[in-house]
Formats: C-alpha cells, structure tokens, sequence
C-alpha cells in the first residue's frame, strides 16, 4: 500500500512537469540582418497575406534587447546592417505559437521586413521562420521581395545564426 502511495505521488509529479513543461515563458530574441548591399533576384513578391493568421506582438510582451553587442557588430563598417532587431516574452508550448513580425513604415500593407516566426517546444525548440526584406518604388508599391524561410531545431539560451545568401538571422529563444 505504501509502495502504491509513493507511485501515485510520483506519476502525480511527473504529470505535473510535463504540463509544467507543455507551456513556458520564454524571451525570444531575432536579428535580421543584410550581409552584403547586392539583393538576391525574387521570383515573386510577398504575399498580401504574409501574416497569415499570426498575432502580432503586443506591447507589454517587448523587452529589452540582450543581443545589442552582437547587433552593434552588425554595422556597415563590416559590411551588415540590421534591419530588424526585436525582443519579446512568449508563451512556448506543444502546439505551434505563430508570431508576426514587422518592422518599419506600413506601405499598403506590407512593411519593409514582415514574416511570421512559428515556435514550438517539444525536447528542444522547433522554430520555422518565414520572413520577408521587401523593397518599394517611389509610389511606395511594393516592388520586389526576398524570402528567408528555415526551419531548424534550437536548444533554449543559444545563439543561432541561419544564413540566406545576402541576409542571415540570429535568434536566440532563452527560458524565463
């Protein structure tokens, strides 16, 4: 009976870390960045949908950037510069969580960088990225567009770099 008792206390536990563990708080953290002035030629623009869906991030979720040694390296001495550097608190569980992400003066709809960042944590931290460094004419139409879209596997609190020819992104998603 008391071999029982202890197994019950211990599934009980168990069971709550794991839903402990299906939703946590976690600062995420991205750079956009261009690595050279050439663009890559686009096949097609971006989507007047490019949100799809995705909630952008509200205000009281921003915080403070921790990546700003890493985004002051970033400058054009050295041949970058930064287009979008954000930081926010997000909820992370089993199920996708679809951020959008936008930066820059609205010009009929779309933003000179806007995608969407889906996270999902299982072991480790799926993230999908699906992101767009747009380019305008003088009417402010949208002319051309350049995607990156990865989808990779992060362990919480790293640094990780994905590279897109003439634009990389650092992310970095550490628990709260």
């Amino acid at each position: 009976m008391r071999a029982l008792r202890s197994l019950s206390l211990v599934l009980l536990s168990l069971l709550g870390s794991a839903t402990a563990f299906a939703e946590a708080m976690f600062q995420v953290e991205v750079i956009v960045f261009r690595q050279t002035t050439q663009q890559l030629p686009a096949a097609r623009t971006a989507p007047d949908d490019w949100a799809q869906g995705a909630l952008p991030i509200d205000s009281s979720q921003e915080r403070t950037a921790a990546l700003n040694s890493e985004a002051n390296k970033l400058n054009p001495a050295n041949g970058y510069t930064v287009l979008l550097h954000k930081a926010w608190t997000q909820s992370i569980g089993t199920s996708p969580a679809s951020v959008a992400l936008s930066t820059g003066v609205e010009q009929f709809g779309h933003f000179p960088v806007e995608g969407t960042l889906d996270l999902k944590q299982d072991r480790l931290i799926d993230l999908s990225a699906n992101l767009w460094v747009n380019q305008f004419d003088t009417n402010g139409s949208l002319n051309s567009s350049e995607l990156i879209k990865h989808s990779v596997r992060l362990q919480s609190g790293e640094l990780t770099y994905l590279d897109h020819g003439s634009f990389g992104l650092l992310v970095r998603i550490s628990p709260l």
